[in-house]
C-alpha cells in the first residue's frame, strides 16, 4: 500500500488498490520461506477480509450515508450479510442505486468485521428488514 492515493487525501486504501485497474494486483505474503509477492486476478477475487475495519468509515460522507441492512449470495455460494452504506443524494439512495456504482469492489460491514466484495461475483442482493 502507498503512502498517499491519487484519489483522496491520505494513504492509499484496500479498497483503492482493488479497484484501481484491471488485470493483476500484488500481494505481499509472510511464509516459513520467508516473505514473497503473489499476484492475483482481481476478476477472480470473490472478496477480502479485511484487518482494518475503519476503513469504510474514512470515505468523505459516511457519516451521512444511508445504511442497508443487506444479504449477499456470491457466485462461491458463500452468503454474507452486513451493512452497505450507499453514498448518494437523497432519492438515488436505494440498493439498486449501490447495486449500479462503477467500483467493482464495495464494503460490506458485518458484526464480525468488514468486507470489500466484488459484485462481479454477485448473484442475489437482498434488502434485509432491521431486526426489532
Amino acid at each position: 500500500m502507498a503512502g498517499s492515493s491519487a484519489t483522496h487525501e491520505g494513504p492509499e486504501r484496500v479498497r483503492d488498490v482493488l479497484n484501481a485497474e484491471s488485470g493483476f494486483f500484488p500481494f505481499e505474503v509472510d511464509g516459513s520461506g520467508g516473505t514473497r509477492t503473489i499476484l492475483y486476478n482481481r476478476d477472480h477475487v470473490i472478496f477480502v477480509s479485511l484487518r482494518d475495519n475503519n476503513e469504510p468509515r474514512l470515505d468523505p460522507g459516511y457519516g451521512v450515508a444511508t445504511r442497508r441492512i443487506v444479504s449477499m449470495l456470491l457466485s462461491n455460494g458463500a452468503r454474507l450479510e452486513g451493512v452497505v452504506s450507499v453514498h448518494r443524494p437523497q432519492g438515488h439512495n436505494r440498493l439498486s442505486d449501490f447495486a449500479r456504482s462503477s467500483e467493482h469492489f464495495r464494503y460490506l460491514e458485518m458484526p464480525n468485521g468488514t468486507c470489500l466484495v466484488n459484485v462481479r461475483h454477485l448473484i442475489e442482493l437482498v434488502e434485509e428488514m432491521p431486526k426489532p
